[in-house]
């Protein structure tokens, strides 16, 4: 059995307690209101659930991260970030992209965003946590990723494509910000291959944790207001 959530107190229960089958599922209940999702990050938890469940709270073990300087640009990768066809902006369509997240995938015709997920995002992102990345042909939205910003650690909640590598576009371009901005840890929550290609790895979660408690505590000063990319500056004249 996994504890129910005081409607009104924020106490989550110790992450070491959570299951090992489903791994990682801590709790239930509560709400999604800013400070409850903003405590739960703090603590290396955050919600998931599917429509008709009840809200769920997870913090899996082992858990999957990536460090800035670890990021992997495959050769391909590189070469389509070089044809610079695109443009890249930052939190200029943060409700596009999570109702973009939301829509059904070729293996999937569901989906774990719920309108009420989107609703609680959103408000995040009018308070300065939640932020998103845009990949552009012309007007055209062909990708991009959103998530939440506490400390010097960026939680990626999802990200989609609508073009071959968009979503790799955005992900690339965010990490070389946040490296250069001071962040020090992006939280990918749980291990796929699409991940891991971008240098991605697993780490146990009493690591993960630990991290988590020194960094999220530290501030930086800084914009998400960037001027639109074509190019990585890394390759700029």
């Amino acid at each position: 059995m996994i504890p129910w959530l005081h409607p009104i107190q924020l106490e989550f229960p110790p992450v070491e307690l959570a299951l090992a089958d489903p791994d990682g599922l801590l709790a239930a209940g509560g709400d999604l209101r800013p400070e409850r999702i903003l405590s739960a990050y703090r603590q290396g938890i955050f919600p998931w659930y599917n429509p008709g469940e009840p809200i769920l709270w997870w913090s899996p073990d082992p858990r999957c991260v990536l460090h800035p300087q670890d990021l992997h640009i495959s050769r391909s990768l590189r070469k389509k970030l070089r044809k610079m066809d695109y443009r890249v902006t930052f939190d200029q369509a943060f409700d596009d992209v999570i109702q973009a997240c939301a829509e059904p995938r070729n293996y999937s015709a569901g989906t774990w965003i719920s309108p009420d997920m989107m609703a609680a995002y959103s408000r995040l992102h009018w308070l300065g946590h939640g932020h998103s990345v845009e990949v552009w042909q012309g007007d055209t939205l062909i990708g991009g990723l959103y998530g939440l910003a506490l400390g010097r650690v960026f939680f990626g909640e999802s990200m989609f494509s609508r073009r071959t590598d968009a979503s790799k576009i955005a992900f690339v371009y965010l990490v070389e910000h946040l490296e250069k901005w001071g962040y020090a840890l992006v939280d990918c929550q749980v291990y796929n291959d699409h991940l891991a290609s971008l240098g991605a790895s697993e780490v146990p979660r009493r690591r993960f944790v630990a991290e988590l408690e020194e960094l999220v505590s530290q501030t930086l000063s800084h914009s998400w207001q960037v001027t639109p990319l074509y190019q990585r500056e890394s390759e700029a004249e």
